[in-house]
């Protein structure tokens, strides 16, 4: 997985999996590009000062022409990972419209959105890739139970990816999607002290089979 000239969009970068994955382009020789809206994240992220990463402050995601004029200062795109997503826990009795539309939101418009910017972007290029997340019960809708918005939001991610990839194949473009169940990250450890943590994927995995569905020799 060799990514020495290539350029990379990476939103959610400087989250948890995020930061595995710039690791993990950073060791691959790649340029990363990361739009973030939380500056204490950024704050700390320890890859802020590196060369090869140009960070875009207060870049919101679910604005089109946020998404649009961010995408237009990336030159010569190759690959666009979605990370940046959120969750919200509640059956339906509990979690109203406003929740459904929060989680609409943060994971599928910000997606779709990065998913057109990518496309816009890559186009003059010679191909490239896009790389997005759902979950797993996007794809095995009973487990999530409890979490319908979330999954609903999720699943939208899953649809979308699968029907872009039929529209761009065309153009030398590739999306796919990965699909975790419970990321082992300080923030879920956190949440749910009492759940096996050693059974959750860890973030270092995940981003190597990210890495791999984005890299060139991926057909």
């Amino acid at each position: 997985m060799d990514y020495q000239g290539r350029t990379v969009v990476i939103t959610g970068g400087t989250g948890g999996l995020g930061t595995a994955v710039v690791d993990a382009l950073l060791a691959a020789g790649a340029t990363c590009h990361i739009p973030y809206l939380v500056e204490a994240e950024a704050q700390a992220f320890r890859h802020r000062d590196n060369k090869a990463v140009t960070l875009y402050p207060h870049v919101n995601l679910t604005d089109e022409d946020a998404v649009g004029g961010f995408y237009q200062q990336v030159p010569n795109l190759w690959a666009s990972i979605h990370l940046a997503g959120g969750f919200a826990a509640g059956g339906i009795r509990t979690a109203g419209k406003s929740v459904l539309a929060s989680q609409l939101d943060v994971n599928v418009v910000t997606c779709y959105l990065c998913c057109r910017g990518a496309v816009l972007g890559i186009a003059a290029n010679a191909g490239g890739r896009i790389v997005n997340v759902a979950a797993r019960p996007a794809l095995e809708w009973r487990s999530g139970a409890g979490m319908a918005a979330y999954t609903a939001s999720k699943a939208a991610v899953a649809a979308l990816t699968v029907a872009l990839a039929e529209e761009v194949a065309k153009d030398g473009i590739l999306v796919n999607a990965v699909a975790p169940s419970i990321l082992d990250t300080p923030a879920n450890r956190k949440s749910m002290p009492q759940a096996d943590h050693a059974s959750w994927p860890k973030v270092e995995e995940v981003a190597q089979t990210i890495l791999f569905l984005a890299s060139p020799p991926t057909r």
